[in-house]
């Protein structure tokens, strides 16, 4: 295959260069932070991005671990999305194909964002390289974004504005196979649902009390009660923050609630969020409790913008599947070895609706193979079957947006999982993090270069939307916090 010379460039930068992306990578993956609060994390990009000459806007949109690293100036300006944050209780140590906390309780890697950070700032820096080299016009942006994982910093960031004057996005995610996002992602909305009540004796004074964990219970058996009439696509989930403490014989004066609402868009969201604040506040009045609810964070679902989707996937093309070494696969299929039992059978269906000229049986013996596997082809589809949700949804609802699932943690396995944290140093990753860094320069050098694409993906944007503007349902008074 042919490859523009700009092209080859960019990919041969990214070689150059991809040890310090991959030494970045491996000391996130070593202080793995949650949420909102990842200074350590942030810090790795920072050293990257004042040794190639960005100019680093620290602070962004209320959170002290966002930033903007931007080189350039005019039109057009080009955005690449990056990603920092860990999960809870994932902590694991590397290399090792069976459970084995370093910390027991402690964060970990879950979802490989420490690679696709990185996979990110590779792509800002290569590209960034060429601009230099050829004297390219426009603007580059990396968007620095802590807390995708529930609290999404992205949405905070749309809300504030950040990403009104970006022409197109660009970014990508860890996954077991590789293929071009082309929908899915649920929207969602969640809260915090806090009751009040008073303490008192169980046995000697119990009629004194008014108990806040029974009101917690009857706002759960409501929501059971409400999942038979919301739609099918939606999901309602939640954890006990606060069970009342520990002594059964006293009446329980708080208890709090952390609830998740999903659909496939926020219109449909809401109104299910806002039946479940009706059941709480209901609850409340059963037990005579005071209720109250702190908006934690919400994103919108994700739209691919189909031109770039497509010139992303063409990219994919040229960059190749991964080549791994038979050492690596037989490591891969060590991880894979315990995989949570049942979900190879998902990956099978989705092997095989992907390549539907395969037999059930040859699906099956690929998603148990644990072998590098081709790109698969880009559908596009409303499905929300097997999807999470991620804030890169309020991105593509700000400006044309497209992103690409990078194939390196051991087939099979399944995201937020500590197999993935296992994974999340090795070769094999950084061959990933390889690959996403030239997959996301080449395309967004597209959208740079070629203003025929990039007119196009806004044309497509303006009818995917048909001018609804973007509005966040994050109240203003809620700001990023934990």
């Amino acid at each position: 295959m042919v490859v523009d010379g700009n092209k080859q460039r960019i990919m041969d930068i990214v070689d150059e260069k991809k040890a310090e992306f991959i030494e970045a990578a491996d000391r996130i993956w070593e202080t793995p932070e949650t949420r909102f609060t990842v200074p350590e994390s942030v810090e790795q990009h920072y050293k990257v991005l004042e040794k190639e000459g960005f100019d680093i806007q620290k602070g962004v949109a209320g959170m002290d671990y966002a930033y903007i690293a931007t080189y350039g100036s005019g039109k057009p300006v080009i955005g690449i999305t990056a990603e920092y944050d860990a999960l809870d209780n994932l902590s694991q140590e590397a290399g090792n194909p069976s459970r084995k906390p370093l910390v027991e309780g402690a964060p970990g890697q879950g979802c490989g964002h420490n690679v696709l950070g990185t996979g990110a700032l590779g792509a800002a820096v290569a590209l960034k390289t060429l601009m230099e080299e050829q004297h390219l016009k426009g603007t580059l942006k990396l968007f620095g974004c802590p807390a995708e994982e529930s609290g999404y910093g992205k949405a905070f960031m749309a809300r504030a504005g950040v990403f009104d004057d970006v022409d197109a996005a660009f970014t990508w995610h860890p996954s077991d196979i590789t293929s071009v996002a082309g929908g899915g992602g649920l929207a969602v909305m969640q809260a915090n649902f806090s009751f009040k009540g008073v303490a008192a004796h169980a046995a000697a004074a119990p009629e004194q009390g008014r108990d806040a964990l029974d009101a917690a219970t009857l706002m759960t058996v409501g929501v059971q009660f409400l999942r038979e009439h919301i739609i099918d696509e939606a999901r309602i989930h939640y954890a006990y923050l606060d069970a009342g403490g520990k002594s059964a014989n006293v009446v329980h004066p708080t208890s709090t609630l952390y609830f998740f609402v999903r659909a496939p868009f926020l219109d449909q969201a809401k109104p299910i969020y806002d039946r479940v604040v009706k059941i709480a506040k209901g609850a409340a009045m059963m037990t005579d409790t005071e209720l109250s609810i702190d908006f934690d964070s919400a994103c919108a679902n994700y739209v691919p913008n189909h031109p770039l989707s497509e010139a992303m996937d063409r990219n994919l093309d040229l960059v190749g599947p991964l080549e791994l070494t038979d050492d690596e696969m037989e490591f891969e299929r060590k991880i894979q070895s315990n995989n949570p039992e049942g979900y190879v059978g998902p990956l099978t269906e989705r092997i095989k609706a992907a390549n539907p000229e395969l037999s059930d049986e040859q699906a099956s013996e690929i998603a148990n193979s644990s072998m590098a596997l081709p790109k698969f082809p880009l559908i596009y589809t409303t499905s929300t079957k097997g999807q999470a949700s991620t804030d890169v949804g309020d991105v593509s609802w700000c400006t044309p947006t497209a992103q690409f699932n990078g194939g390196f943690e051991p087939l099979g396995t399944p995201p937020h999982s500590w197999q993935w944290v296992a994974n999340g140093q090795s070769s094999v990753a950084h061959k990933g993090l390889v690959m996403a860094a030239k997959t996301i320069a080449l395309t967004a050098y597209d959208a740079l270069t070629d203003e025929k694409l990039l007119q196009e993906a806004k044309d497509s944007y303006a009818k995917q939307f048909k001018g609804k503007p973007y509005e966040s349902v994050i109240p203003p008074e809620t700001q990023p916090h934990g």
